[in-house]
């Protein structure tokens, strides 16, 4: 009878780990002094940048603690009352949160939804010319309204629009007749003149980063979707759109955190008595409240606030792009 012969079976090996190996720490060569000496004018370079931010960004933030104190300026800050988060209580349970914070988003909702998409679009238009001297006087002219400063651009306004001898103000009364209408001083058409100073002041400045963008797209890439077939539209959607997403988001992060940042100097040169209603915000009510009443303390925790949202929505928004698979800003 034949036996059925079993195969030895070898003992498994032991795994081996595919693990690659810790790379090891480069141990410093030379001391820390040695490479500042080494780079010292590079240190030097550097050293006003970081008194600036020491000075005017850092050492303020001491003042931040009168939010929490009955500040008397005659004590100063250490002899003042300890109260807490009491001036917080009042800015919450008060009827002037709901107005301001109310105000204060709209404004931002519409400055999101029409002026931060609007020098991406100026941008990829002035990527589609070809001829360079209109390419570049386009650019200088819709430039040169960033140097003007907020007074000069809530004069342009009142000139245009109020109801004596606004021209624009005239014309439109001309073709649609009936009373005259004040725009710089109602209430319904604060906003609209808001975003529209926004427009064209922020619009041809903002096209520089965009422009930067579109730039540094390789040039190779349109070539080969000319050649398979892709029309203007197609290389626009998939390969400058996706090129630029990058800028975007970042902007739109740094954008996030001036969301409570409505402008004072514009906001106050454009406020009147009746439209003061919808045009308070956060920044000028801080103006009125801790400069013109003296009521600091108070007018630091607004301020504190607002600083404190901001810092809330560029984190969550560089969560969220990040999330989305974009590159975030850290």
């Amino acid at each position: 009878m034949a036996t059925d012969l079993v195969p030895e079976v070898a003992p498994p090996a032991a795994k081996v780990s595919r693990r690659a190996p810790a790379p090891k720490r480069r141990r410093r060569t030379r001391p820390l002094w040695q490479d500042l000496l080494r780079y010292r004018w590079l240190y030097l370079l550097l050293l006003p940048g970081l008194v600036y931010f020491l000075v005017f960004k850092y050492l303020p933030m001491y003042g931040l603690s009168i939010a929490f104190k009955d500040y008397v300026p005659f004590l100063g800050y250490s002899g003042s009352e300890w109260v807490g988060l009491k001036h917080f209580q009042e800015l919450f349970t008060g009827p002037d949160f709901g107005r301001l914070m109310g105000n204060t988003m709209l404004l931002a909702l519409l400055t999101i939804v029409f002026v931060f998409p609007a020098p991406i679009v100026v941008a990829l238009l002035l990527n589609e010319l070809r001829v360079n001297v209109v390419k570049r006087s386009v650019q200088s002219l819709i430039y040169i309204p960033h140097f003007l400063s907020w007074t000069i651009v809530a004069s342009l306004t009142y000139l245009l629009f109020s109801v004596d001898f606004g021209v624009i103000a005239n014309w439109i009364h001309g073709l649609v007749g009936g009373q005259k209408t004040d725009y710089v001083a109602q209430a319904d058409w604060f906003r609209p003149l808001i975003v529209a100073q926004l427009l064209w002041k922020q619009t041809g400045w903002g096209t520089i980063i965009y422009l930067a963008a579109l730039a540094g797209v390789d040039s190779q890439l349109y070539e080969a979707a000319r050649v398979d077939g892709a029309g203007r539209w197609r290389q626009f959607w998939h390969i400058t759109l996706p090129s630029i997403a990058p800028t975007v988001v970042i902007m739109a992060i740094l954008t996030s955190g001036n969301l409570l940042d409505s402008g004072f100097e514009q906001i106050w040169l454009m406020t009147t008595s009746l439209n003061r209603d919808v045009a308070d915000v956060f920044d000028t009510f801080v103006y009125s409240i801790g400069i013109t009443q003296g009521a600091f303390s108070y007018a630091t925790a607004v301020g504190l606030f607002k600083g404190l949202v901001g810092v809330v929505l560029i984190f969550g928004s560089n969560f969220l792009a990040k999330r989305l698979g974009q590159r975030g800003l850290f």
